[in-house]
């Protein structure tokens, strides 16, 4: 009848409309999982950024750590230096006392020896009178003898001043070495320093814009 044929249109309707509903569903179902997948992808690009931003932080750290070693081996190596010249001129200075104390011995010596030869010519003299000229011939031997020994010592004394004086200006040459070693090194610090920095925010920027 029309009522029944009526009635069977609208079940066909609505068994149509649904269809139409289930599949809108699944495909806004399927929709929102690509929707998820694009943010698990877009998650997972980020961590990985953070990841490669903070191994880049460790490789800097480990630069700097590096740079910091490097220093205090300078630093090692130049109380080494410094210690050897101390202890090279704590060495020079004692064998120029040593120098001294014998020169000083050996004059000592030479005079006992002196006063011991006066004493025997005086002694001879006495006994047999007179000589009054080699008396004096001796004296001015010794005389000479005593001068030409003066000279020997100024000249040796002026040896241990030119000596201490090349000590001194070898010092002054390593020092002047270290001095320009520690001027190339502050020189370039600052440099790789501002190297690093470029190199932070270039990265700092590709991931804003990454991010963006």
């Amino acid at each position: 009848s029309a009522r029944e044929r009526e009635q069977a249109r609208v079940r066909a309707c609505e068994r149509e409309s649904a269809r139409d509903r289930e599949s809108a569903r699944e495909r806004e179902s399927a929709r929102e999982g690509e929707r998820a997948r694009a943010r698990a992808r877009v998650g997972e690009r980020a961590r990985e950024r953070a990841q490669e931003g903070e191994r880049a932080r460790e490789r800097a750290q480990e630069g700097e750590r590096a740079r910091e070693r490097a220093q205090e081996g300078e630093r090692a190596r130049e109380r080494q230096r410094e210690s050897e010249s101390a202890c090279e001129a704590r060495v020079r200075e004692r064998a120029r006392a040593r120098e001294r104390r014998r020169a000083r011995e050996r004059r000592r010596a030479r005079e006992c020896v002196r006063e011991r030869e006066r004493e025997s010519e005086r002694a001879q003299e006495r006994e047999h009178g007179g000589g009054k000229e080699r008396t004096r011939a001796r004296e001015r031997e010794r005389e000479h003898e005593r001068a030409r020994e003066r000279a020997q010592e100024r000249e040796s004394a002026r040896e241990s001043v030119r000596e201490s004086e090349r000590a001194s200006e070898r010092a002054s040459t390593r020092e002047s070495e270290r001095e320009r070693e520690r001027a190339c090194e502050r020189q370039s610090e600052p440099e790789s320093e501002r190297a690093r920095e470029r190199a932070s925010e270039s990265e700092s920027e590709r991931a804003r814009e990454r991010a963006r």
